[in-house]
């Protein structure tokens, strides 16, 4: 079995980088030992996000007569579990159609690099088979990060995958860690009456956001009932009795928390173990395939993206790197008319889907100030905007950072409704390098939430007409 291109991985980045494969004329196959889709389509974004559909439905049910609706519901939690099953699976089938249309072959099993050039696949039945290829594009993607004082059993200290599919809804849920899974898992369960408390060892939740974004979702969690714990550290955990106790050292000093279920959502480790590596001499560093701008390992012919290299463990950045992998293949070999564009790792937006959303990109206002640059901060609070008043969700602001010498624009923080669907105009803006003034001479929709965006411009620059 020859091929040109071989995508160890179907995630978002493995079957992105297989079809711009197939579309620049490599003959293309892809392996994967579960299903095609990956950790994003079957255990991650997709399933996650109807889970929160279902959980914003039934909090606008609770709060029907704000709307001037008499309405009530009670959540039936296997059926809201089945309904993100079947949405995964409907998108898994739809990336199963891309393969088919594409004339991408599907390899079922667990590949191992072999040599350069070969790939062992062994399959469920433990049969093996060889495969040849000129390049192979490692996208084995990542899992939920274990640490010691926390061993996953998948039953009482579980992970992401365990917390999608539980048999029954828990009374009480400890959440260690508050990452974009551990805030979107809390909220969720928390809305469906789940008493959750969060740990987290930073000294704020969502840490990798703008300081003001922590305090706003620290502020709304708390209001929606959910206990948060930072500078704290769970230090042990016994799982021995009916439910688990997990010992947390705090900086009042050690307490003892007891919940039905303990999830670890502290992070992901990639999946580079026993593929054939160290056989190769592939370089590693800190957990991770070292790779070059267009993800070129230290082996010619192999290269790797997504989760299990360096950039941000994000759908969107993985497919991206897919698409700059397969596309400068190309350029070499003749199939691609021009070299392609690193990506700009400063310029990737994050989104977090709890209530009230989070979205950001670019610099915080700290980092900024690092970065040595002179700054405009605008703010713009929700509480002012008319659709979101008409929405009856008017937390939170849209948080906006200039440059104030040239007007660059340094980057956006968001945190309210649907604002993970507007974040892409800064992305874009910031790509054109486009200052202050041209966003302010474009004409935004009213009433929008994205209107607010720039108002909060209009306040960076001394220009508010709204507040």
């Amino acid at each position: 079995m020859a091929y040109d291109v071989v995508v160890i991985g179907s995630g978002p980045g493995g079957y992105v980088a297989a079809i711009r494969a197939s579309q620049l004329g490599f003959k293309t196959a892809i392996i994967e030992k579960e299903t095609l889709g990956g950790i994003c389509l079957n255990w991650g974004c997709i399933p996650t996000k109807a889970l929160l559909k279902s959980a914003q439905v039934y909090e606008d049910i609770k709060h029907s007569k704000d709307y001037g609706i008499e309405a009530s519901g009670t959540p039936n939690f296997e059926a809201i579990i089945k309904r993100s099953r079947g949405v995964a699976d409907k998108m898994s089938k739809g990336v199963q159609f891309l393969m088919r249309k594409n004339k991408i072959d599907v390899v079922s099993g667990f590949g191992k690099l072999k040599a350069k050039g070969q790939i062992e696949v062994t399959g469920a039945d433990g049969s093996k088979k060889t495969i040849e290829t000129k390049h192979i594009i490692v996208a084995t993607g990542g899992r939920s990060r274990e640490l010691p004082a926390m061993k996953i059993d998948g039953k009482k200290i579980i992970g992401y995958r365990e917390a999608l599919v539980l048999p029954k809804q828990p009374k009480s849920m400890i959440i260690v860690g508050s990452g974009a899974i551990g805030v979107e898992f809390g909220y969720f369960y928390n809305s469906l009456g789940t008493k959750i408390t969060i740990v987290e060892f930073m000294p704020r939740v969502v840490p990798v956001e703008d300081e003001e974004i922590s305090k706003e979702l620290d502020k709304n969690f708390k209001k929606q009932g959910i206990a948060i714990m930072t500078n704290s550290e769970v230090t042990s955990v016994d799982s021995s009795g009916n439910g688990v106790k997990a010992k947390v050292k705090t900086p009042e000093g050690e307490i003892t928390l007891e919940a039905d279920i303990l999830l670890s959502a502290v992070g992901v480790s990639a999946n580079i173990e026993g593929i054939g590596l160290e056989e190769l001499g592939i370089k590693t560093e800190k957990g991770k395939i070292k790779v070059d701008k267009f993800y070129q390992t230290n082996v010619p012919g192999i290269y790797a993206i997504g989760d299990c290299s360096p950039g941000q463990a994000l759908a969107h950045v993985a497919s991206k790197e897919g698409i700059i992998c397969v596309e400068n293949i190309g350029y070499n070999e003749k199939k691609y008319n021009h070299k392609p564009e690193p990506i700009d790792y400063n310029n990737v937006p994050g989104c977090t889907y709890c209530y009230p959303e989070i979205a950001s990109v670019g610099y915080t206002e700290k980092q900024a100030k690092d970065a040595g640059y002179e700054i405009k901060v605008g703010k713009f609070p929700l509480s002012a905007s008319g659709k979101a008043s008409a929405a009856g969700h008017n937390e939170g602001f849209i948080k906006v950072i200039f440059d104030a010498k040239y007007g660059e624009w340094l980057g956006t923080h968001m945190i309210g409704y649907n604002v993970t669907e507007i974040i892409a105009e800064t992305v874009t803006a910031r790509k054109l390098e486009t200052t202050y003034q041209e966003v302010l001479n474009s004409i935004h929709p009213h009433p929008t939430i994205s209107e607010s965006v720039k108002d909060a411009i209009e306040v960076a620059y001394g220009e508010a007409i709204h507040i």
